[in-house]
Protein backbone atom coordinates (compact mmCIF):
# COMPACT_ATOMS: atom_id res chain seq x y z
CA UNK A 1 0.00 0.00 0.00
CA UNK A 2 1.39 3.41 -1.00
CA UNK A 3 2.34 5.61 1.95
CA UNK A 4 2.07 9.40 1.75
CA UNK A 5 3.00 12.22 4.06
CA UNK A 6 -0.51 13.26 5.26
CA UNK A 7 0.41 16.95 5.48
CA UNK A 8 1.92 16.98 1.99
CA UNK A 9 -1.13 15.19 0.60
CA UNK A 10 -3.45 17.65 2.36
CA UNK A 11 -1.48 20.56 0.90
CA UNK A 12 -1.72 19.04 -2.58
CA UNK A 13 -5.48 18.62 -2.22
CA UNK A 14 -5.62 22.25 -1.05
CA UNK A 15 -4.34 23.58 -4.37
CA UNK A 16 -7.74 22.74 -5.88
CA UNK A 17 -9.79 25.91 -5.51
CA UNK A 18 -13.28 25.29 -4.20
CA UNK A 19 -16.28 27.13 -2.94
CA UNK A 20 -17.18 27.28 0.74
CA UNK A 21 -20.44 25.92 2.14
CA UNK A 22 -22.15 25.36 5.45
CA UNK A 23 -24.03 22.05 5.59
CA UNK A 24 -27.01 21.96 7.96
CA UNK A 25 -29.64 19.67 9.45
CA UNK A 26 -31.57 19.14 12.72
CA UNK A 27 -30.89 16.62 15.44
CA UNK A 28 -33.52 14.31 16.94
CA UNK A 29 -34.67 17.08 19.28
CA UNK A 30 -35.04 19.63 16.48
CA UNK A 31 -31.86 21.54 17.30
CA UNK A 32 -30.12 22.98 14.21
CA UNK A 33 -26.63 21.66 13.45
CA UNK A 34 -24.10 22.71 10.84
CA UNK A 35 -20.48 22.54 9.75
CA UNK A 36 -18.27 24.31 7.21
CA UNK A 37 -17.27 22.21 4.19
CA UNK A 38 -15.55 22.80 0.86
CA UNK A 39 -16.18 19.24 -0.37
CA UNK A 40 -19.53 20.12 -1.96
CA UNK A 41 -20.07 18.85 -5.50
CA UNK A 42 -22.89 18.46 -7.99
CA UNK A 43 -23.46 14.79 -8.88
CA UNK A 44 -26.38 14.56 -11.30
CA UNK A 45 -29.00 16.69 -13.00
CA UNK A 46 -31.54 13.89 -13.49
CA UNK A 47 -32.20 13.10 -10.77
CA UNK A 48 -30.88 16.29 -9.15
CA UNK A 49 -28.16 15.05 -6.78
CA UNK A 50 -25.38 16.72 -4.81
CA UNK A 51 -22.73 15.34 -2.47
CA UNK A 52 -20.79 16.45 0.58
CA UNK A 53 -18.08 14.70 2.61
CA UNK A 54 -18.17 14.45 6.40
CA UNK A 55 -15.19 13.31 8.47
CA UNK A 56 -15.75 10.19 10.56
CA UNK A 57 -14.27 12.11 13.49
CA UNK A 58 -16.89 14.86 13.31
CA UNK A 59 -19.03 15.28 16.41
CA UNK A 60 -21.98 15.65 14.01
CA UNK A 61 -21.27 12.34 12.26
CA UNK A 62 -24.05 10.25 13.79
CA UNK A 63 -26.70 12.94 13.32
CA UNK A 64 -25.92 13.54 9.64
CA UNK A 65 -25.46 9.83 8.94
CA UNK A 66 -29.06 9.08 9.96
CA UNK A 67 -30.65 12.42 8.99
CA UNK A 68 -33.54 12.32 6.52
CA UNK A 69 -32.17 15.40 4.80
CA UNK A 70 -29.65 18.24 4.87
CA UNK A 71 -29.13 21.73 3.49
CA UNK A 72 -26.14 23.17 1.64
CA UNK A 73 -25.55 26.93 1.96
CA UNK A 74 -23.07 28.24 -0.62
CA UNK A 75 -21.47 31.19 1.15
CA UNK A 76 -20.95 34.57 -0.51
CA UNK A 77 -17.74 36.60 -0.40
CA UNK A 78 -19.06 38.63 2.53
CA UNK A 79 -19.61 35.56 4.73
CA UNK A 80 -16.11 34.58 5.81
CA UNK A 81 -17.21 35.10 9.41
CA UNK A 82 -19.99 32.55 8.92
CA UNK A 83 -17.48 30.06 7.53
CA UNK A 84 -15.18 30.60 10.50
CA UNK A 85 -18.00 30.24 13.01
CA UNK A 86 -19.16 26.89 11.62
CA UNK A 87 -15.59 25.61 11.25
CA UNK A 88 -14.86 25.97 14.98
CA UNK A 89 -16.36 24.52 18.17
CA UNK A 90 -18.52 27.59 18.85
CA UNK A 91 -21.48 27.26 21.18
CA UNK A 92 -24.84 28.18 19.66
CA UNK A 93 -23.45 28.82 16.19
CA UNK A 94 -26.89 29.56 14.79
CA UNK A 95 -27.32 32.56 17.09
CA UNK A 96 -24.78 34.39 14.92
CA UNK A 97 -26.58 33.95 11.57
CA UNK A 98 -29.89 34.90 10.02
CA UNK A 99 -31.52 31.61 9.08
CA UNK A 100 -34.87 29.98 8.45
CA UNK A 101 -36.22 26.53 7.73
CA UNK A 102 -36.12 25.72 4.03
CA UNK A 103 -39.05 24.24 2.07
CA UNK A 104 -38.03 20.73 3.14
CA UNK A 105 -36.94 21.81 6.61
CA UNK A 106 -33.15 22.21 6.58
CA UNK A 107 -31.67 25.45 7.98
CA UNK A 108 -31.15 27.96 5.15
CA UNK A 109 -29.02 31.10 5.59
CA UNK A 110 -29.71 34.62 4.35
CA UNK A 111 -27.21 36.35 2.06
CA UNK A 112 -25.78 33.21 0.47
CA UNK A 113 -24.90 32.78 -3.20
CA UNK A 114 -27.15 29.72 -3.40
CA UNK A 115 -28.82 27.14 -1.19
CA UNK A 116 -30.02 23.58 -1.70
CA UNK A 117 -32.55 21.85 0.54
CA UNK A 118 -32.06 18.10 0.11
CA UNK A 119 -33.49 14.77 1.16
CA UNK A 120 -30.93 12.08 1.89
CA UNK A 121 -30.55 9.91 -1.22
CA UNK A 122 -27.67 7.69 -0.14
CA UNK A 123 -24.68 7.54 2.21
CA UNK A 124 -21.38 5.94 1.27
CA UNK A 125 -18.55 5.05 3.63
CA UNK A 126 -15.26 6.07 2.00
CA UNK A 127 -12.05 5.81 4.02
CA UNK A 128 -12.04 8.32 6.86
CA UNK A 129 -15.11 10.17 5.53
CA UNK A 130 -18.80 9.58 4.95
CA UNK A 131 -20.15 10.76 1.59
CA UNK A 132 -23.63 12.24 1.91
CA UNK A 133 -25.55 12.22 -1.37
CA UNK A 134 -28.66 14.36 -1.35
CA UNK A 135 -31.57 14.72 -3.74
CA UNK A 136 -32.26 18.41 -4.35
CA UNK A 137 -35.86 19.08 -3.35
CA UNK A 138 -35.65 22.89 -3.46
CA UNK A 139 -33.01 25.50 -4.24
CA UNK A 140 -32.46 29.18 -4.94
CA UNK A 141 -29.57 31.43 -5.93
CA UNK A 142 -28.61 35.09 -5.88
CA UNK A 143 -26.23 37.32 -7.82
CA UNK A 144 -23.79 37.52 -4.88
CA UNK A 145 -20.32 36.17 -5.86
CA UNK A 146 -19.33 33.02 -4.00
CA UNK A 147 -16.57 32.69 -1.41
CA UNK A 148 -13.59 30.68 -2.65
CA UNK A 149 -10.95 28.64 -0.81
CA UNK A 150 -7.49 27.47 -1.91
CA UNK A 151 -4.17 26.67 -0.22
CA UNK A 152 -5.63 27.24 3.23
CA UNK A 153 -6.91 30.75 2.50
CA UNK A 154 -10.11 32.43 1.36
CA UNK A 155 -10.34 33.70 -2.21
CA UNK A 156 -12.48 36.78 -2.85
CA UNK A 157 -11.82 38.03 -6.41
CA UNK A 158 -14.64 40.58 -6.50
CA UNK A 159 -13.78 42.16 -3.17
CA UNK A 160 -10.04 42.13 -3.79
CA UNK A 161 -10.49 44.07 -7.03
CA UNK A 162 -10.73 47.19 -4.85
CA UNK A 163 -7.01 46.84 -4.24
CA UNK A 164 -6.33 47.60 -7.90
CA UNK A 165 -5.19 51.03 -9.02
CA UNK A 166 -7.71 53.84 -8.63
CA UNK A 167 -6.11 55.92 -11.36
CA UNK A 168 -8.06 57.57 -14.15
CA UNK A 169 -6.54 55.19 -16.72
CA UNK A 170 -8.31 52.13 -15.34
CA UNK A 171 -11.32 51.10 -17.44
CA UNK A 172 -13.97 48.82 -15.93
CA UNK A 173 -16.38 46.72 -18.01
CA UNK A 174 -19.32 44.63 -16.82
CA UNK A 175 -19.89 41.38 -18.68
CA UNK A 176 -23.45 40.90 -17.42
CA UNK A 177 -24.91 37.53 -18.39
CA UNK A 178 -28.40 36.07 -18.14
CA UNK A 179 -29.65 32.85 -19.70
CA UNK A 180 -26.72 32.68 -22.10
CA UNK A 181 -27.14 36.26 -23.32
CA UNK A 182 -24.90 39.28 -22.58
CA UNK A 183 -25.95 42.87 -21.92
CA UNK A 184 -24.67 45.11 -24.73
CA UNK A 185 -25.10 48.86 -25.15
CA UNK A 186 -24.53 51.20 -28.08
CA UNK A 187 -21.61 53.63 -28.20
CA UNK A 188 -21.45 57.10 -29.70
CA UNK A 189 -20.66 55.64 -33.13
CA UNK A 190 -23.59 53.25 -33.17
CA UNK A 191 -21.47 50.17 -32.48
CA UNK A 192 -21.94 47.70 -29.64
CA UNK A 193 -19.94 47.47 -26.44
CA UNK A 194 -20.16 46.14 -22.92
CA UNK A 195 -21.25 48.64 -20.26
CA UNK A 196 -17.94 50.41 -19.57
CA UNK A 197 -16.70 53.27 -17.41
CA UNK A 198 -13.52 54.91 -16.13
CA UNK A 199 -12.88 54.46 -12.43
CA UNK A 200 -11.64 57.98 -11.78
CA UNK A 201 -11.12 58.46 -8.05
CA UNK A 202 -14.11 56.37 -6.96
CA UNK A 203 -12.28 53.02 -7.10
CA UNK A 204 -13.08 49.77 -8.84
CA UNK A 205 -15.96 48.55 -6.70
CA UNK A 206 -17.78 51.88 -6.66
CA UNK A 207 -17.29 52.31 -10.40
CA UNK A 208 -18.65 48.84 -11.11
CA UNK A 209 -21.65 49.30 -8.82
CA UNK A 210 -22.39 52.66 -10.45
CA UNK A 211 -22.10 51.05 -13.89
CA UNK A 212 -24.57 48.30 -12.99
CA UNK A 213 -26.98 50.84 -11.46
CA UNK A 214 -26.93 52.94 -14.63
CA UNK A 215 -27.81 49.85 -16.68
CA UNK A 216 -30.85 49.32 -14.47
CA UNK A 217 -30.27 45.59 -13.93
CA UNK A 218 -30.43 43.53 -10.76
CA UNK A 219 -26.86 42.25 -10.63
CA UNK A 220 -23.92 42.37 -8.26
CA UNK A 221 -20.15 42.57 -8.91
CA UNK A 222 -18.91 39.17 -9.95
CA UNK A 223 -15.56 37.58 -10.69
CA UNK A 224 -12.70 39.17 -12.60
CA UNK A 225 -12.89 37.71 -16.10
CA UNK A 226 -10.24 39.67 -17.96
CA UNK A 227 -7.39 41.98 -16.98
CA UNK A 228 -5.21 43.48 -19.66
CA UNK A 229 -3.10 46.51 -20.51
CA UNK A 230 -3.59 48.56 -23.67
CA UNK A 231 -0.12 50.07 -24.12
CA UNK A 232 -1.17 52.19 -27.11
CA UNK A 233 -3.99 53.83 -25.13
CA UNK A 234 -1.98 53.76 -21.87
CA UNK A 235 -4.97 52.18 -20.15
CA UNK A 236 -5.64 49.21 -17.91
CA UNK A 237 -8.82 47.23 -18.61
CA UNK A 238 -10.63 45.01 -16.15
CA UNK A 239 -13.83 43.11 -16.97
CA UNK A 240 -16.09 41.48 -14.39
CA UNK A 241 -18.34 38.52 -15.13
CA UNK A 242 -21.67 39.18 -13.39
CA UNK A 243 -24.93 37.25 -13.24
CA UNK A 244 -28.17 39.21 -13.70
CA UNK A 245 -31.57 38.40 -12.24
CA UNK A 246 -34.83 38.78 -14.15
CA UNK A 247 -35.95 42.20 -15.36
CA UNK A 248 -35.40 44.47 -18.33
CA UNK A 249 -32.37 46.82 -18.36
CA UNK A 250 -32.87 50.56 -18.63
CA UNK A 251 -29.89 50.72 -21.00
CA UNK A 252 -28.95 48.25 -23.72
CA UNK A 253 -30.33 44.80 -24.34
CA UNK A 254 -29.40 41.18 -23.64
CA UNK A 255 -28.12 39.65 -26.87
CA UNK A 256 -26.83 36.29 -28.06
CA UNK A 257 -23.15 36.34 -29.01
CA UNK A 258 -23.59 35.09 -32.54
CA UNK A 259 -21.40 35.99 -35.52
CA UNK A 260 -23.54 38.98 -36.49
CA UNK A 261 -23.45 40.45 -32.99
CA UNK A 262 -19.70 39.94 -32.58
CA UNK A 263 -19.02 41.68 -35.90
CA UNK A 264 -20.73 44.78 -34.49
CA UNK A 265 -18.56 44.99 -31.35
CA UNK A 266 -16.64 48.28 -31.49
CA UNK A 267 -13.40 47.22 -29.77
CA UNK A 268 -11.29 44.37 -31.20
CA UNK A 269 -9.94 43.28 -27.80
CA UNK A 270 -13.46 43.23 -26.35
CA UNK A 271 -14.69 41.21 -29.31
CA UNK A 272 -11.95 38.63 -28.71
CA UNK A 273 -12.90 38.47 -25.04
CA UNK A 274 -16.57 37.92 -25.89
CA UNK A 275 -15.69 35.19 -28.39
CA UNK A 276 -13.73 33.46 -25.62
CA UNK A 277 -16.61 33.91 -23.19
CA UNK A 278 -19.09 32.31 -25.60
CA UNK A 279 -16.79 29.32 -26.12
CA UNK A 280 -16.22 28.88 -22.39
CA UNK A 281 -19.90 29.32 -21.58
CA UNK A 282 -20.83 26.45 -23.85
CA UNK A 283 -18.53 24.04 -22.02
CA UNK A 284 -18.98 25.60 -18.57
CA UNK A 285 -15.25 26.11 -17.99
CA UNK A 286 -14.21 29.73 -17.44
CA UNK A 287 -10.78 31.31 -17.21
CA UNK A 288 -9.17 34.65 -16.36
CA UNK A 289 -7.26 36.43 -19.13
CA UNK A 290 -4.05 38.22 -18.14
CA UNK A 291 -1.98 40.09 -20.71
CA UNK A 292 -2.32 43.02 -23.09
CA UNK A 293 -4.71 43.93 -25.88
CA UNK A 294 -2.88 41.62 -28.28
CA UNK A 295 -1.74 38.54 -26.42
CA UNK A 296 -1.77 36.94 -22.99
CA UNK A 297 -2.65 33.79 -21.08
CA UNK A 298 -5.93 32.37 -19.85
CA UNK A 299 -5.72 30.83 -16.42
CA UNK A 300 -8.48 28.32 -15.66
CA UNK A 301 -10.72 28.91 -12.66
CA UNK A 302 -13.67 27.11 -11.13
CA UNK A 303 -17.14 28.53 -11.28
Amino acid sequence: MTSFDPRALRNAFGTFMTGVTVVTTHDDEGKPLGFTANSFSSVSLEPALVSICLANSSRNYETFARAKGFGVNVLSETQKDVSNTFARPVENRFATVNWRAGPVGSPIFAGVSAWFDCSTFKTVEAGDHLILIGRVEAFDMSTAPGLGYARGAYVTPAAEAEALSQGTNLIVSALIERDGKVLLVGNEHGRLTLPTTKTGKMGVTSALNDLIDRCGVNAEPGFIYSLYEDAAQQQQHIAFLCQAAEGEPSQGTFAELNESTLMDIADAAMCTMLERYEQERRIGNFGIYLGNQISGKVRPVLS
